[in-house]
């Protein structure tokens, strides 16, 4: 049933209001309870395999296990809650709530609530499908989308713990900075018509549903429906996102990485970057391998560059974006993101010498 039609059934249809809600609660009970049993389910996989979970296809598959029921559990929760979202508030509203009179405003609103979403980046996809569809201003978007994985809670803690508060502090600072100002920019460049034709029509659809008439029942619906339309079309790009970090994740060697990373040249920062981005982790799983490249003698910015990488142009997240951006956009985002990654290697390492 289209959002369009929702309206047209006639009074007392179905179930009872009491019913809907009910369920709906259920519903999300359910998803909270397999939610939090996915780390024992993950490593139930590994375990019934028989594969060793500290080899590289263990590892791999742990990883996949994991990822692939989350992110997927993310999106349906996202995206229901946002069809709700859709129901209450035009295109228009939205965009006004989240961006106020100035659009710098929402940029700096979407970059803080990153902050406290600990996501990582292929997590963070799924929010900013919700964000697009709902029609959110596409720079202030992207503004979450860099900052939810990059700068959080987890990543400042732990580096906090590892290199001490002004590292920490610098960070956020420099995160935030790339979060807000590449949205910024790419919303000032008005690149709404590179967005896939699907999620246009999404944001045109949604621009068109009466909310004022709108039953509580109709709303719930009008969550499903969103589901139905959106997770259906976008389930196999992140699956397959999900296996190209997985892979990579268990057969990268940390070695190699510190090796080249721990060179005294002005290409260590660049590089750093290129060797991220093929890469999936979240801030909690990079960190450790920060650690690790710093004791084996890297420079810190270029570590740092290394890790932004990884969390907010992952090859996944790339793959995963591809469903609902067109390549020119894609281009635009990695090339944005990426200059200012490139500011903040090169800016730590004088900093930090």
């Amino acid at each position: 049933m289209s959002l369009g039609s929702l309206t047209e059934r006639a009074p007392g249809a179905g179930p009872s209001t009491a019913k809907w809600i009910g369920w709906t609660v259920a519903a999300l009970i359910i998803w909270g309870v397999v939610y939090s049993q996915l780390v024992p389910f993950s490593d139930w996989v590994v375990a019934s395999t028989g594969i060793d979970p500290k080899s590289h296809l263990g590892e791999a598959v742990q990883f996949f296990a994991y990822d692939t029921p989350k992110v997927l559990m993310l999106l349906t929760l996202v995206v229901f809650g946002m069809g709700i979202v859709r129901s209450f508030f035009s295109p228009e509203k939205t965009r006004a709530l989240l961006a106020g009179k100035r659009e710098g405003v929402g940029n700096v609103l979407a970059a803080s609530l990153g902050i406290v979403t600990p996501f990582c980046s292929c997590s963070a996809v799924p929010l900013f499908i919700g964000f697009v569809s709902a029609g959110v201003p596409l720079g202030v978007t992207f503004s979450f989308l860099i900052s939810a994985p990059m700068v959080n809670e987890v990543a400042l803690g732990l580096l906090f713990a590892l290199v001490g508060w002004k590292v920490a502090l610098t960070y956020l600072a420099f995160g935030l900075a790339i979060a807000i100002v590449s949205g910024w920019v790419i919303g000032r460049l008005h690149l709404e018509h590179w967005l896939e034709e699907w999620v246009r029509n999404i944001r045109s659809d949604a621009a068109e549903l009466p909310p004022e008439e709108l039953s509580v029942v109709d709303r719930i619906k009008a969550g499903i429906d969103a589901v139905k339309e959106i997770v259906g079309k976008v389930w196999p790009w992140i699956i397959a996102g999900i296996a190209v970090g997985a892979f990579i994740h268990g057969y990268v060697p940390s070695d190699l990485l510190a090796s080249i990373m721990g060179r005294d040249a002005w290409w260590s920062v660049p590089a750093a970057v290129l060797i991220g981005i093929p890469m999936y982790s979240n801030a909690a799983g990079i960190i450790p391998v920060v650690e690790a490249l710093i004791t084996k003698g890297a420079a810190l910015g270029t570590v740092l560059a290394f890790m932004m990488s990884v969390i907010a142009l992952s090859l996944p997240e790339i793959i995963i974006l591809r469903k609902v951006l067109t390549i020119r956009l894609i281009a635009v985002f990695v090339g944005v993101v990426g200059t200012g990654i490139l500011a903040v290697g090169f800016i730590f390492n004088a900093l930090f010498s």
